[in-house]
């Protein structure tokens, strides 16, 4: 998965940033050492920065500078100054892009995952997707099979996109609207027999595995899934 270093030296965004990135599956390194940044980039190798232009000792442009004579990793700056001179400095630098302060998580996280495409390519970067687990039930989005005792079962999409949501909610009961819209991603009418074919094939699916029983249908509310196998 992508590194990312942060260089910040405001110790809670410091953390704030490198918690919410470190949740999108990239590897945070956050710089302490605000003396030797080349060093600490050298050593850690990153495949992106982020890059604060207040910083003890030197700037954040002299620390770009410096990156610049040894990479060409992407650089984002996050900054309090809104100046353009300030901004047109940093691209002057040799900086990728510009973040100014206060901003929105999700706009780093954009800004993160546009550099890293340019330079790494659509799937370099793509974040690894988590199993999704219910007591001993597992899914793997990666490679759409689920996995029992030992047992491992293909899914279609549509199969795929059923246990997910059953599995993720757990003994939570979940509507057929949001079954239906999860499946084909639509606001459209989709006859509900549909929806019905489908629940009947991943019955068959987890009886062939040995679960009897676990999707229950709970009337005019939707579907859950329970634990009928440990019992």
């Amino acid at each position: 998965m992508p590194s990312i270093m942060v260089v910040e030296d405001n110790h809670e965004l410091r953390a704030l940033l490198t918690d919410y990135l470190s949740k999108y599956g990239y590897q945070c390194k956050a710089i302490e050492n605000f003396q030797d940044v080349l060093t600490e980039f050298q050593e850690t190798q990153p495949d992106l920065v982020l890059l604060d232009i207040n910083l003890p000792a030197f700037d954040g442009f002299y620390w770009c500078r410096q990156i610049r004579r040894h990479s060409k990793c992407p650089i984002i700056f996050i900054s309090a100054r809104e100046g353009t001179m300030d901004q047109v400095m940093a691209i002057e630098n040799g900086a990728d892009d510009y973040i100014t302060k206060p901003f929105s998580f999700e706009i780093v996280t954009a800004k993160v995952k546009s550099q890293l495409r340019r330079t790494m390519g659509e799937y370099a970067f793509k974040q690894e997707e988590k199993a999704i687990e219910f007591e001993g039930l597992t899914y793997y989005p990666e490679k759409l099979e689920l996995e029992f005792n030992g047992q491992t079962c293909e899914l279609s999409k549509k199969e795929a996109a059923m246990i997910e949501v059953l599995l993720e909610r757990g003994d939570k009961i979940t509507s057929r609207d949001r079954l239906m819209e999860k499946m084909w991603d639509t606001d459209m009418f989709v006859d509900e027999n549909t929806l019905n074919v489908y629940i009947s094939r991943l019955r068959k699916l987890l009886k062939d595995m040995g679960i009897v029983d676990a999707i229950e249908t709970v009337r005019g509310a939707g579907y859950r899934i329970k634990n009928t196998w440990d019992g």
